[in-house]
């Protein structure tokens, strides 16, 4: 209906122009003198001008959205340049351009909007900028502009939408954590590894020539005396620590949250030279396999960052239909804002069949666990389930209490 009803508009409007004009022509043929023919003159560049501004053509315009970088942590600032070329001088009365925002985006915290009421003039390169002070994570595109010009009189305007793709990946915000294992246990992991958190030095089975790099206190004194060469402690080489870790993607108002501590986990997990996996179920089911090094890091950071909270399936149920716990031995570490009695009782059964379990639940800043979650954690210490509280603003002091 739309479409049909702008040509007749615009002819409308030219028919009105027109009549101006001969109002104004026909009050200064009768009327006379010097302020009627003032009259006439001075409306006759504006109505030129609106004639010509109706067959002005907004092709010529190219527009360009400059973005600093492509990757961003939640609550980082993004400044959006834009810049507009023309190719003649025409002067623009005033020109409107807005970026098209996705939804994330448009509700988000703005120093300036992106929405710009230029007045270019005669100039063929004009800009503007707008600030997004704080980034939400995920992963955003945009699409378009939209830009508008106009007469004066507001008789006739133009209007175009102009495509420029773009995007951005905000991953999670993260929290420096050092990780250490709650338990020491040699058959969790598959992999042989030369880390110090995966090296016990209080079990030597041998001794060895010394290598440089070998400690000071591995030196066996009895043994180099005997053979008069340094000789060191040979040490047991234990298995890999492998660390699988489950989040749970079930709406909460404690969602981000959540997934700033997984990621800032998984992160700590890595880089002390541990392996760790993730597990998923938000629309679909994600697994990651357990790996190490930067670039699966990479990956599920890029993962974190698009989940969602629209899990439909409980956290529980996700534990007891996943047959891959009953494939693997590892540390499990679930990620939780919401403590149940049947979730404490899966957590178990996983506990008694395979691994460790670790539960860490996500309360607010200033939030206190309630009283029946007090009455869970009970529950589950006596069933060999660990409770870790953590508290959004405080991840680093996670793993302060466990010694080396």
């Amino acid at each position: 209906m739309k479409k049909l009803w702008k040509p007749f508009k615009k002819v409308w409007r030219f028919i009105l122009l027109l009549f101006l004009i001969l109002l104004t022509f026909s009050y200064a043929m009768f009327q006379g003198g010097f302020v009627s023919w003032f009259l006439f003159y001075s409306f006759l560049p504006f109505s030129i001008y609106c004639i010509v501004i109706s067959f002005y053509s907004l092709n010529e315009l190219e527009i360009t959205r400059i973005l600093p970088k492509s990757d961003y942590n939640a609550g980082e600032p993004l400044i959006v340049r834009v810049m507009i070329k023309r190719r003649n001088s025409f002067p623009l009365f005033y020109l409107l351009v807005e970026d098209n925002l996705d939804d994330t985006l448009k509700f988000a915290e703005k120093l300036h909007s992106p929405k710009a009421f230029l007045f270019p003039g005669l100039r063929r390169e004009f800009s503007y900028e707008y600030t997004i002070n704080k980034l939400p994570r995920g992963e955003h595109f945009f699409h378009s502009f939209t830009l508008r010009i106009g007469d004066p009189l507001g008789l006739f305007e133009k209007e175009k939408t102009f495509r420029a793709e773009g995007r951005i990946v905000v991953y999670p915000a993260y929290t420096e954590l050092i990780y250490r294992p709650f338990e020491n246990q040699y058959d969790q992991g598959l992999t042989a590894s030369r880390e110090r958190v995966q090296r016990d030095t209080s079990m030597a089975v041998g001794v060895r020539d010394y290598q440089p790099g070998d400690r000071f206190s591995w030196i066996n004194w009895k043994a180099s005396a005997k053979r008069n060469v340094i000789m060191t402690k040979e040490f047991e080489q234990r298995q890999s620590h492998d660390v699988f870790v489950i989040m749970d993607c079930a709406p909460d108002q404690r969602f981000e949250p959540v997934v700033s501590f997984t990621a800032s986990l998984l992160r700590a997990v890595l880089k002390k030279g541990a392996q760790t996996g993730l597990l998923t179920f938000s629309r679909e089911r994600a697994s990651f396999p357990i790996r190490g090094g930067e670039q699966h890091l990479q990956q599920l950071f890029y993962h974190l960052a698009k989940i969602e909270a629209k899990s439909l399936r409980s956290f529980e149920k996700v534990l007891e239909k996943e047959a891959l716990f009953i494939q693997q031995t590892v540390s499990f570490m679930l990620v939780t804002a919401q403590l149940s009695k049947p979730l404490i009782e899966k957590a178990s059964f996983l506990g008694q069949r395979k691994g460790s379990i670790t539960v860490f639940l996500i309360k607010g800043q200033r939030e206190s666990p309630t009283d029946e979650e007090r009455s869970l954690i009970a529950i589950a210490n006596a069933r060999g389930i660990r409770i870790v509280l953590v508290h959004e603003g405080n991840f680093a002091s996670v793993f302060s209490e466990v010694t080396r």
